[in-house]
């Protein structure tokens, strides 16, 4: 296949690092090129991702990477975890585009409710402090979310990761700088409501991803999830969309690359 007549893609969120996809991911990477996927960001999901996460951004020039701890992590973790981050911020601000996963998770276990705010309000401090924008993970946790990013005031945006929200919800973000993160969500049929902010919301909010290796697309359950499905992430978007699939595509990748604060 001719990839130049490819669309540009850029994988917003994809977990190359985790078992799943780590011992094989120049295969992943290789295939995912292929498909036209010429760029993707790493977010870390716990402090021990994050000297191998640097230690790969410097030998594949087209991984962005994130720095932080993901809520399901956060009982393994303490909030001192965050005297590392600070440093490696300090030290390596440009290796590091983003401070992430980061956020809020209430479906699982509410004895972690509380490490889980306390670690994701310093994360947050700590981005508007490196000016970095967020990478934020969300279950059940919207409206708290909000409330934490308007009471630190933060003013550096970010993504708010897997959007599954109305167009409402998601206005919410935008109006705090945010752009909205679509995945494999979309092909499936119970997700009326976020094809709906899709469909409604400007073409300027929104970045794709694939969350590889979670959150497979429709068809696809049960396989582990690969950043070359982001092509078929790229269809699926264009399928709810009025432009023609090029401008589209440019769009997005600009959208990326704005929200991240990457230069091409």
């Amino acid at each position: 296949m001719n990839t130049a007549l490819l669309p540009a893609l850029f994988d917003s969120h994809c977990h190359l690092d985790l078992p799943e996809l780590w011992q094989d991911w120049p295969l992943h990477w290789q295939q995912a090129k292929a498909a036209g996927v010429q760029a993707c960001l790493i977010p870390a999901v716990q402090q021990s991702a994050w000297l191998p996460l640097l230690a790969l951004k410097q030998q594949q020039p087209d991984f962005y990477i994130a720095l932080g701890i993901h809520p399901w992590w956060a009982k393994a973790h303490s909030i001192q975890a965050l005297t590392e981050l600070d440093g490696l911020l300090a030290q390596q601000s440009a290796q590091i585009c983003a401070v992430g996963e980061i956020g809020l998770d209430y479906a699982i276990a509410a004895d972690s409710f509380a490490i889980q705010q306390q670690l994701f309000a310093a994360q947050l401090a700590l981005a508007g402090q490196y000016q970095k924008p967020v990478i934020l993970h969300h279950r059940k946790s919207m409206v708290q979310l909000l409330a934490e990013l308007k009471r630190q005031k933060f003013q550096q945006g970010g993504i708010l990761h897997a959007f599954s929200g109305s167009p409402e919800q998601g206005q919410d973000f935008l109006d705090l700088g945010f752009k909205l993160g679509i995945g494999g969500t979309i092909s499936y049929q119970r997700s009326q409501k976020t094809q709906n902010a899709v469909r409604r919301l400007p073409l300027s909010a929104f970045v794709l991803e694939t969350d590889a290796p979670a959150m497979p697309l429709y068809g696809f359950q049960g396989q582990v999830n690969s950043p070359k499905q982001l092509a078929l992430v790229f269809q699926h978007f264009c399928s709810l969309r009025p432009e023609r699939p090029e401008e589209i595509a440019k769009t997005l990748w600009q959208n990326t690359l704005e929200v991240l604060r990457l230069t091409e």
